[in-house]
């Protein structure tokens, strides 16, 4: 199994301020996710970007994971809140995983 992990800043990439609460872009987010039929989890981290014209910002950034999710569907998803958040970029890692479910009933 393959588990990857999409990570946006939450700063917009021309003022390199946060434009919105945060629960907007966790609404958005899940949104995007449920649109394309994924199922996913997400966190909030504090990260730092260097874009590419040099300027630095540090942000608060949300970082995606999907398991086993379709290579297209991924670069998908991460096209569409690159743009609904206005970044420069947003970065895909990928790593594989051993994954399964537990189900236990009383």
């Amino acid at each position: 199994m393959t588990e990857t992990k999409i990570y946006v800043g939450l700063n917009d990439s021309v003022s390199l301020t946060q434009k919105h609460e945060t629960e907007k872009y966790i609404s958005i987010l899940k949104n995007v996710c449920i649109s394309y039929n994924v199922c996913f989890s997400f966190s909030l981290a504090q990260g730092g970007y260097i874009f590419e014209d040099g300027r630095y910002t540090q942000e608060e950034t949300l970082v995606i994971s999907l398991i086993d999710t379709e290579p297209g569907t991924v670069s998908e998803i991460a096209k569409d809140l690159c743009a609904f958040f206005n970044q420069e970029s947003v970065l895909i890692t990928e790593g594989a995983i051993r994954a399964y479910y537990v189900n236990e009933k009383i």
